[in-house]
């Protein structure tokens, strides 16, 4: 899996009866040819044909890159 990448969107929910607000993580498998996101950056992906198994998303951007410490 070299050139895959596991993105998490993480989206806030609210309870229909509570009001509560609450957190629901999705992971999504996205194809990154060239091999260019890293760890912590903010990307764009969009949808294609099947890859593999679990990818079915292809990376379109990089939006931010994450600050190195």
């Amino acid at each position: 899996m070299s050139k895959t990448r596991v993105v998490v969107v993480q989206t806030d929910r609210t309870h229909p009866k509570y009001r509560k607000t609450y957190k629901v993580q999705k992971k999504y498998y996205i194809h990154d040819e060239s091999d260019a996101s890293h760890v912590g950056d903010t990307v764009r992906f969009r949808e294609a044909t099947p890859l593999s198994r679990l990818k079915r998303r292809n990376l379109v951007e990089i939006v931010t890159k994450a600050q190195v410490i």
